[in-house]
């Protein structure tokens, strides 16, 4: 059973077809139409409807010629823009005649919706737009005669990049080969193409109908992108509130379409996802909680909704849990995602400071924020947490492990309690949140990142941190494991190596084989040396929402920390020697 047999069905009579729409949720609320690509049907949104019904009138049709709706006759001239927008118009005005739609597009959907948010015709009858993985055809074709005009290196290398990326436009308008493709072996190894390349799961989609929906659907290019490029509107404005969803890894359409967008769209809201072409199959939790963002923020009358950080695009409304969060480099972190716009779980064993730190973030521009009192050591604690995180708050889809503790003193001085600890707290602590955490992101199907904090001590050996060294370097280790064993689900992993940050870590460590006295004289000795390099923790963080956006596997942050990195690469003996160095405690 699919998730839309459980909903409401009609049929929309519109320009010799009928439609067939379907619908969820409760009429009164606001509505929102999902509008399908190609080569699919209205199912592709299955997924995102679901989570979407809860809260809204959501609608979803087969676009004419696709799933349970009926083609035009004949199909050349009948797929153009101009019938595609009296269908959008009929359906409309069929499941809220009284209040106007917020329009959802991919693809092809996302093609035509951007004609019926421009047309004057629309006007009052869309609230807002969210469009991914499909340009207007009018800006598009403006982007070409941009380029062609001013022909600079870049921009003959973007033409030629989309250029081939556009291959399959070129086939589809080939007298019918398409057709005999798609009603033959194309049409039955699709799924399996989806599934290994895509990374589509399996299911319910694509539909039975999916051989004659390719067929009748390549009159959507033949009708119209030759026509709209050749000649394109020069009134394409958008007179609703966008949405842009951008996959970065879309092997159909290059980010740089994009470029200028603001131009016809003067109330635009960008967001970028790690993510191939079809994401209402790959992200609908991501897809879903956007829409919900941007509708309810439309609803509401605020025309903004993005944050102001520098990746308000990538992570606003993302769920983010922070270990470590009370103070340093984890508050820091904490507050950068915040700052983007995320939802943030402050994680740390001192209550009071992961209070502290869940208020400021949302002072700082969370979408919400949480306070978790965790010793990441517990493993049932840490269960318990995972097990309450995923109920209350949803599943995570960035885990910073931040927490640790420092420990120095040689290697002999150094008690078996003394390992227990620093190796409970630095791995274990990632260990725990790794596989609590981490299971819920490869269960859930729809990627997510994970980020250890190492140090620069798991590359560069030291006579004096024997313990604290070994537990770094196992951490980075994991971390390597883990990226390569969880790729294949779209998830990355990412070790961070700060060196000498000016944190709190260095007047709670402990030194191994002296005596109180001693240790307080240390710890006040490391952490003026420390406060005296004086880096800040709020550049590691920098580095950490970095390294998420652009999935680095080892990121060493200061400038000492790349510098043994570099050694423990291309002069480990010297480094061996450096660490024989007795240190100026």
């Amino acid at each position: 059973m699919t998730v839309l047999e459980g909903a409401r069905e009609r049929r929309v009579r519109t320009g010799g077809v009928e439609l067939c729409v379907a619908e969820l949720g409760d009429p009164r609320r606001p509505t929102v139409v999902l509008v399908h690509g190609y080569p699919d049907s209205k199912e592709v949104w299955s997924e995102v409807a679901a989570r979407l019904a809860g809260a809204f009138h959501v609608v979803l049709y087969d676009v004419r010629g696709h799933g349970r709706s009926s083609a035009p006759s004949p199909l050349r001239g009948g797929f153009t823009l101009e019938k595609l927008t009296d269908d959008f118009l009929a359906v409309a005005d069929a499941v809220s005649p009284d209040r106007p739609v917020h329009l959802v597009g991919h693809d092809w959907g996302s093609v035509q919706s951007w004609e019926f948010v421009t047309v004057k015709r629309t006007e009052g009858r869309i609230a807002s737009f969210t469009s991914m993985s499909g340009p207007s055809l009018d800006h598009f074709g403006h982007w070409i005669n941009k380029r062609l005009r001013r022909p600079t290196p870049r921009r003959v290398g973007q033409l030629l990049g989309q250029g081939a990326k556009s291959w399959y436009v070129y086939l589809l308008h080939t007298p019918v080969l398409p057709e005999l493709a798609w009603r033959g072996p194309l049409g039955k190894r699709w799924p399996g193409i989806l599934e290994r390349v895509e990374k589509v799961p399996g299911g319910d989609y694509p539909t039975p109908s999916l051989p004659s929906d390719a067929a009748h659907g390549a009159w959507l290019y033949r009708d119209n992108v030759r026509p709209r490029l050749r000649s394109p509107r020069e009134d394409a404005y958008a007179h609703a509130p966008v949405q842009l969803v951008t996959p970065l890894g879309d092997a159909f359409l290059s980010e740089r379409l994009y470029d200028g967008l603001e131009l016809w769209a003067p109330r635009l809201t960008r967001r970028t996802l790690p993510a191939k072409h079809w994401v209402p199959r790959t992200r609908p939790d991501r897809l879903a909680d956007w829409i919900t963002e941007f509708v309810t923020a439309t609803e509401d009358g605020r025309s903004e909704t993005a944050a102001n950080g520098k990746y308000a695009d990538r992570f606003g409304g993302q769920l983010v849990l922070v270990t470590g969060a009370g103070s340093g480099i984890g508050r820091a972190t904490a507050f950068a995602f915040a700052e983007a716009g995320a939802r943030v779980v402050a994680v740390d064993r001192d209550a009071e400071a992961a209070a502290r730190t869940a208020e400021l973030s949302r002072l700082i521009g969370a979408r919400a924020a949480w306070a978790e009192a965790v010793d990441v050591s517990d493993e049932q604690a840490m269960e318990k947490l995972a097990a309450r995180v995923a109920a209350e708050y949803g599943v995570v889809d960035v885990l910073v492990n931040n927490a640790g503790i420092g420990l120095s003193g040689s290697f002999f001085d150094t008690t078996p309690q003394d390992w227990k600890k620093v190796l409970d707290v630095n791995l274990w602590g990632v260990i725990h949140g790794c596989r609590l955490f981490g299971r819920q992101m490869a269960e859930r199907g729809q990627g997510g990142h994970i980020v250890n904090t190492a140090s620069a001590a798991a590359f560069q050996p030291s006579r004096a941190l024997p313990a604290y060294g070994t537990s770094k370097a196992a951490v980075l280790m994991l971390s390597e494991c883990l990226r390569a064993e969880l790729a294949d689900r779209g998830i990355g992993v990412t070790a961070i190596c700060p060196g000498l940050v000016n944190t709190n870590i260095t007047s709670t460590a402990h030194f191994a084989g002296v005596d109180a006295e001693e240790e307080k004289r240390r710890q006040r000795r490391t952490a003026r040396l420390y406060g005296a390099r004086n880096y800040p923790p709020e550049k590691v963080a920098d580095a950490v929402l970095e390294a998420v956006v652009r999935n680095r596997a080892v990121v060493p942050v200061t400038p000492e920390a790349r510098g043994a990195h570099f050694m423990s690469r291309f002069a480990p003996r010297m480094l061996r020697r450096l660490a024989r160095v007795k240190p100026p405690l």
